[in-house]
């Protein structure tokens, strides 16, 4: 099981390429002289980045507010710079975790690789005789302060798609939509 271990990366990313609406996503990690770039769904992104912020939170109200915490991503971490090239995908994603490691006021962020069969098992239970390799894992361990900096970028990252439809909230095709909230009818009373 290959394990990509970051504790801390120089950069911690989320980015996508393409055109809105064809869109693939990634993580990317770089440091020790090294990148790390896995792939994964546009949610797992907006998802990843919403736990952040809520564990953070979380962390900020159980401490009373002494945890070394911004309640706000910090300006001088902000990268709004593109992923680094070449992109070469390491692996899928599959599942992810978050923790809080107290003993070092850093949040440890694990993405698995997805593997065949992945949906179709039942979860807990084990096969001693399952040949399958062990998944890949990128692991990385931040500051508060560069989670809180992630968290803002990803949400930006997937922001920047396509805009929504301001009746359904389905993102608007550039080649038209059908808005459910009209049910075939135009908005002006006209059948389309």
């Amino acid at each position: 099981m290959p394990v990509f271990d970051y504790d801390p990366p120089d950069r911690f990313v989320a980015g996508a390429v393409g055109q809105p609406g064809a869109r693939a996503f990634f993580l990317q990690a770089r440091g020790q002289g090294r990148v790390t770039t896995v792939a994964l769904e546009k949610f797992q992104v907006a998802v990843l980045a919403d736990r952040l912020d809520e564990l953070l939170d979380e962390v900020l109200r159980r401490s009373g507010g002494r945890a070394p915490v911004p309640a706000m991503a910090p300006a001088d971490l902000t990268d709004e710079g593109p992923l680094d090239l070449p992109i070469d995908e390491d692996f899928r994603v599959g599942t992810m975790a978050l923790a809080w490691d107290p003993d070092t006021s850093q949040v440890v962020i694990e993405a698995q690789e997805a593997t065949e069969g992945d949906e179709d098992e039942e979860p807990f239970v084990m096969d001693v005789d399952d040949d399958r390799p062990e998944p890949a894992i990128l692991r990385v361990r931040i500051s508060p302060a560069a989670a809180r900096a992630f968290s803002r970028r990803a949400l930006d990252v997937v922001a920047a798609g396509r805009p929504p439809c301001p009746l359904c909230g389905q993102p608007l095709d550039p080649d038209g939509h059908i808005c459910v909230r009209l049910n075939g009818h135009h908005p002006g009373g006209l059948s389309v």
